[in-house]
């Protein structure tokens, strides 16, 4: 009996003894030594994102005691501890951040009364340590809605799959030439089984748990060679070699992409060459009186001084068409509108169609070909047609807007287009702007307390004399695509015979780069007054991040650049400014496969 009563006492104490180990146990982990540190935002945003995807569970059972955090802390204290230390000192810094964030108590330095000096660093590191824990308190709060970070779209096994592709690869690369060993096939295997996995994934959430399991066997055989092939020097040249092969791809490749974009630019459309040849075959069948596109009242006003007159040079249908219905569609008294579009002898029976089958309503519209200018040829012979190595200056088109006041003798001012513009706004008031005795009005490329965004001297040669002396390299640059001219100050300031000088003097020695607006900068240098910015907006044929307010409140949009809204390669998202008045539906247009 006696015996029983002992075993009883026995049994008790044991049961007792482990109730209290378990007590000292789970209140010895809240007690570990503090970590003097300041906690910054980097840290509270790691201890956020930990506590969110494990939780206090997760920390208890990482296995991080408290003799280890402390050699942890005071080796990353002094900044020599190892990288191992570093990312375990990173976890118990975690772990009291996420056990802060639970609201469980934290015990800090504590005063101590023989060691006054002690007191006011124990009180500035416990004051700090309550604000960071306020601060990640409300993180926590603001956090608590977001999804866990296990659930976040990320990419790092995807990553981690294409690293091991590169580094079996190379392991295969040191295999003798024909081998047909076991880790060769397992290899083989892997990066089968790895590259179909991957895919065209470019998140982990798309992945299939085959492919992690996929992933774990790659990392196994992975190891496997390494001990076959444990010269790091070797794998290091490989690495750098491979790399070096992909560097070239991606420099070959993206040079024959210029290249590509650049040519699909200068190549006419299939649709288009289609739609000119059908208009043009359409344009002779008519009698020569059904041709004429003025009569009557319309022809008498075509040079009237009071109108308003703007004019485009172009050898495209589409694009002098969209300026033309652009702008009618947009005026609030298109009465008042008179359009006059220069293009080459061969496009000229084409556009003329055109417009026949399609009149801007009341506004009047005219249509000239180059051969029309004999007399300004025979006048400027030696400058009209120079030979050049760009092909922006040898286009006779281009050069022509620098005769303006010649073509038109009889009109005071005149706006210029260039035939990738969109007009989105009522230009009545541009008429109204203040020259200030100035002959051109356009918008500045460069801004206040910006580097410009076409600088000068990328232009002009100001190593030669004759450019230094003459200009001034800090001068502001500015766009053509909408221009308001005045072509009576032009005649004042015989504007012409200074081109054709400057235009000859830069056939002699390299004083600016080929094209016209180079030329159209010294010759209307301190003759430019600087109009509104809302007035034109330029880069929808480059950049792709104009934003969306700045284009809806611009009066002319301008598609300058290579990527134009009527090629393939022109910009998605800013295309529709254009099509918009692109006649789709139209009978020549459907036969011709063009289509929005």
């Amino acid at each position: 009996m006696w015996i029983n009563v002992i075993l009883l006492l026995v049994q008790k104490y044991r049961r007792d003894d482990l109730s209290l180990k378990a007590i000292q146990q789970e209140t010895g982990e809240g007690l570990k030594e503090p970590r003097l540190v300041v906690y910054k935002d980097k840290d509270l945003n790691s201890a956020i994102s930990y506590s969110s995807s494990g939780g206090i569970h997760d920390l208890k059972s990482s296995g991080i005691d408290g003799e280890r955090s402390t050699n942890v802390l005071e080796s990353s204290g002094n900044g020599r501890g190892t990288n191992n230390d570093s990312d375990a000192g990173d976890r118990e810094f975690q772990q009291k951040g996420t056990l802060s964030m639970s609201g469980e108590k934290e015990q800090f330095i504590q005063p101590v009364k023989d060691d006054q000096t002690a007191l006011p660093q124990s009180r500035e590191v416990t004051e700090e340590k309550n604000k960071e824990t306020t601060d990640v308190n409300k993180a926590v709060r603001r956090d608590r809605n977001a999804r866990p970070q296990s659930q976040r779209a990320t990419d790092e096994k995807i990553r981690e799959m294409k690293d091991q592709l590169i580094r079996a690869k190379a392991y295969l690369s040191f295999a003798p030439p024909g081998s047909n060993s076991h880790l060769v096939k397992e290899l083989r295997l892997r990066i089968k089984e790895v590259e179909r996995a991957v895919g065209d994934h470019t998140k982990d959430s798309e992945l299939s748990r085959s492919a992690l399991q996929k992933m774990r066997h790659m990392e196994s055989s992975l190891s496997k060679a390494s001990r076959v092939y444990p010269d790091c020097s070797s794998m290091v040249a490989k690495l750098r070699a491979m790399a070096h092969t992909a560097e070239e791809q991606v420099r070959s490749q993206k040079k024959q992409a210029t290249y590509l974009v650049h040519l699909a630019a200068r190549t006419t459309p299939k649709g288009l060459h289609c739609l000119s040849m059908r208009l043009t075959s359409e344009y002779f069948s008519l009698e020569p009186n059904e041709r004429q596109l003025l009569k009557g009242k319309k022809l008498q006003n075509l040079y009237d001084p009071k109108l308003h007159h703007y004019v485009v040079f172009s050898d495209n249908i589409l694009a002098s068409a969209v300026v033309v219905s652009s702008t009618v569609s947009s005026a609030v008294a298109p009465e008042k509108i008179v359009f006059h579009v220069v293009t080459d002898s061969l496009n000229f029976p084409a556009i003329s169609m055109w417009f026949l089958l399609n009149p801007p309503g009341k506004a009047i519209i005219q249509v000239q070909s180059t051969d029309s200018f004999d007399w300004l040829f025979n006048k400027y012979k030696a400058t009209l047609k120079q030979d050049s190595n760009d092909p922006r200056s040898s286009i006779q088109l281009n050069r022509l807007r620098f005769y303006l006041p010649e073509i038109f003798p009889t009109l005071n001012k005149i706006v210029l287009f260039d035939h990738d513009v969109v007009v989105r706004r009522d230009l009545t008031r541009l008429w109204k702007v203040n020259m200030k005795g100035k002959v051109i009005g356009a918008i500045e490329t460069c801004q206040n307390d910006e580097s410009p965004f076409r600088q000068i001297d990328t232009f002009l040669n100001f190593s030669d004399p004759f450019v230094a002396k003459n200009f001034d390299i800090n001068a502001c640059t500015w766009a053509f695509g909408m221009n308001l001219i005045d072509l009576r100050q032009w005649r004042r300031q015989n504007l012409t015979a200074l081109y054709q000088k400057y235009l000859r003097l830069g056939s002699e020695r390299p004083l600016w780069v080929a094209g016209s607006l180079p030329l159209g900068w010294v010759t209307f240098y301190n003759q430019t007054v600087a109009l509104d910015r809302r007035w034109h907006i330029l880069g929808l044929g480059y950049d792709t991040e104009m934003a969306r307010g700045d284009i809806e409140r611009a009066a002319v949009i301008h598609y300058d650049g290579i990527m134009k809204p009527w090629l393939d390669i022109g910009i998605g998202r800013y295309k529709g400014y254009w099509t918009k008045f692109v006649k789709y539906d139209h009978p020549y247009l459907q036969q011709c496969n063009i289509h929005g």
